[in-house]
């Protein structure tokens, strides 16, 4: 019976696992939406103008992942 359900929350955590299968935002792009977003209202201050990324710095574990 306990490995039964170690199984199940071995399974369970494993399934969580992963990437979603669309692509997320990038700080850069969520600061320029929420710009915009700001620009249409006019009643919220305007937040500072985002500074573009240089390059796209991956991380060591991404290989895994791609």
């Amino acid at each position: 019976m306990a490995s039964f359900a170690l199984f199940g929350a071995t399974a369970l955590l494993a399934t969580a696992c992963g990437r979603r299968p669309t692509e997320l935002d990038t700080p850069y792009e969520a600061a320029v939406d929420a710009r915009k977003e700001a620009k249409d209202q006019k009643k919220v201050p305007l937040p500072p103008e985002p500074k573009k990324p240089e390059k796209d710095k991956r991380f060591f574990l991404d290989g895994l992942i791609d």
